[in-house]
């Protein structure tokens, strides 16, 4: 059964203290555990939209061409769902606030010390989350302005010169590879605390409910979750209106049309065809 000291898929939860040390149980107490609702239905849907997007962007830049359209429609919906998410991060639930997670030197060391104790994302798990969102957002915000001169341009890249728009460009490349890096870190980081540790990371991130120590310190409820998912929803679709709108292409001016001449009557030519042949007749020879 769901415990009631966390909230609803849609709720708001208040900071609870940060958690201490508690003396390790006896070797052969069996440790009670109780199931929670960990991960808010807002949260997941946003988690899996993210993979999705990061993926398809990923592909998509790879195969180029035709598919950079794609691409681009990738990296908008990568930025509404990187909106989205720093919205939710202060008005959503309990596990969702960055104040909940934000990690601190003194809760890494705990941390590996194996010392630490909560619900969520543990410290070095919470450097993770903030270094991909960190980086997600340069990436999303370069390719906006980025023009690789063959098959794409950034919906923003009209707002500035050429100069500027390779020079993004080139950091946008960069930042990929920093990207495929971190990603790769986040997935050997889920396989060890999977395979090795025996944690079980991949069912909560689907079904929000997680199963932890009875006794784990866990979040109280505020309750303004609906309120808050309508503004995280509002502000991320006006970003990405606002993203279309700047990126509407100024009309040109329009360019007057030169008159063609006047046709010439054909008795008026041959008339002038005539005098200039008597001219030429008449004319001395020396």
């Amino acid at each position: 059964m769901t415990s009631p000291e966390l909230v609803s898929d849609f709720g708001a939860t208040r900071l609870a203290p940060e958690p201490h040390a508690l003396p390790a149980a006896p070797a052969r107490t069996p440790v009670q555990r109780t199931r929670v609702l960990l991960w808010d239905l807002p949260l997941r849907v946003f988690h899996w939209s993210l993979v999705a997007s990061v993926t398809a962007a990923i592909v998509t830049g790879e195969l180029g061409g035709s598919w950079m359209a794609w691409h681009g429609r990738a990296g908008l919906a990568i930025v509404g769902l990187l909106v989205f998410r720093v919205v939710w991060g202060v008005v959503g639930s309990a596990t969702s606030r960055f104040t909940q997670f934000a990690p601190t030197p003194a809760s890494v060391l705990r941390y590996l010390r194996g010392r630490w104790r909560g619900v969520g994302h543990n410290p070095l798990g919470a450097l993770s989350v903030f270094g991909l969102l960190g980086l997600l957002a340069l990436q999303a915000g370069t390719g906006l302005f980025g023009n690789d001169d063959i098959a794409f341009a950034g919906p923003l890249n009209h707002l500035v010169d050429d100069t500027l728009g390779s020079r993004v460009t080139g950091w946008h490349r960069l930042l990929a590879d920093g990207l495929f890096v971190l990603i790769g870190l986040h997935l050997l980081a889920i396989v060890f605390h999977v395979a090795v540790k025996r944690h079980r990371l991949i069912r909560p991130m689907i079904t929000g409910v997680a199963e932890v120590e009875a006794g784990t310190p866990l979040p109280r409820p505020v309750g303004r979750g609906r309120a808050g998912l309508a503004l995280a929803l509002g502000l991320a679709a006006a970003g990405l209106a606002a993203i279309l709108w700047l990126g509407r292409e100024p009309a040109t001016a329009a360019q007057p049309v030169a008159a063609e001449p006047a046709a010439v009557p054909a008795a008026t030519t041959a008339a002038r065809t005539v005098a200039t042949t008597a001219a030429a007749s008449s004319a001395p020879s020396w």
